[in-house]
């Protein structure tokens, strides 16, 4: 270790005396009453201090005033260098500033916004440019292309706004690629990422689940390499309604997890049609509803 890292690391006598200028340079920068008590110095090198005073400011707690006096070698006059608002160990420091492209979280966007995409995303990749020209003797050539159109010259008269049938733009735009970018490999990995972190096999949901998505009823196929390893969830009832699910993913309203038993039906009544069962149209006379002795009164009305 050199003399003159040992030198630095002790504070000057003098300048470490020169509490009061400090504390008068403060003052002229802040205001009265404002600087506080001194809470320490350090050593910034040979004869060069830093004091640091309390400030008192309302919405700077934990800031501190650091004044820096010197002297010049040989000399005992102690002169003010600088004197700043620093912030302390404890001091409330704004959030740092971050760019509006990484602040942006999912929901954020509402009606009428217009998020930009960068020329240079990486989770783009161009797609069919349509620069390509196909060989003379291509079935999608341009005398292929021409007589297809004269079949159809009836059904498509007139200034057409789609592709020549038979083009390479045309099938393009039937295979649904006719677009200018495409999802790189990298932005379908970090979809595939984003989609496993929210409706994934780890989730807590996952784990309680009788079964996995993929031999759920409700599950959507999609389309594309990442069909292989998701889908879209069509049941109602579950948290991941309408939304990308993983197929290892899986919930308590799994189509077959719970099937309910169908209701008992009662039999269908049986109705003997060979046996007659005699009914009287006229009660007997000893059942009790005719009195089997006339009676007088009746008779005399003309009743039997």
């Amino acid at each position: 270790m050199s003399a003159a890292t040992t030198r630095s690391r002790t504070p000057d006598r003098l300048c470490a005396e020169a509490v009061d200028l400090a504390r008068g340079a403060a003052e002229e920068a802040a205001a009265p009453g404002i600087v506080g008590e001194h809470v320490g110095l350090v050593s910034e090198g040979d004869r060069v201090v830093t004091h640091f005073f309390e400030c008192r400011e309302l919405g700077y707690r934990g800031w501190r005033w650091a004044v820096t006096v010197a002297r010049a070698s040989r000399a005992k006059i102690v002169t003010v260098d600088e004197a700043v608002l620093l912030p302390g160990p404890d001091a409330v420091l704004a959030p740092e500033w971050v760019p509006w492209s990484e602040r942006l979280r999912p929901g954020d966007m509402g009606p009428g916004d217009l998020l930009p995409t960068d020329a240079e995303d990486l989770r783009l990749e161009p797609g069919w440019t349509g620069e390509d020209e196909p060989p003379p003797n291509s079935v999608v050539s341009d005398e292929m292309a021409a007589l297809a159109e004269a079949e159809d010259a009836e059904v498509t008269a007139g200034p057409q706004a789609v592709p020549a049938r038979g083009s390479i733009a045309a099938v393009a735009e039937e295979l649904g690629v006719r677009r200018a970018r495409v999802l790189s490999r990298y932005g379908l990995h970090i979809a595939a990422d984003r989609w496993e972190e929210a409706f994934g096999p780890k989730t807590p949901m996952a784990q309680a689940a009788p079964a996995a998505c993929v031999s759920c009823g409700f599950l959507v196929r999609i389309g594309g390499s990442l069909g292989q390893a998701f889908g879209v969830c069509a049941n109602e009832f579950s948290p991941a309604d309408g939304r990308v699910v993983s197929l290892a993913y899986g919930c308590g309203g799994h189509s077959e997890a719970a099937v309910m038993p169908k209701p008992p039906q009662p039999a269908p009544p049986v109705i003997d049609e060979t046996r007659v069962d005699p009914f009287p149209l006229r009660p007997a006379s000893d059942s009790g509803s005719v009195p089997v002795a006339a009676d007088e009164d009746t008779e005399e009305l003309g009743h039997s």
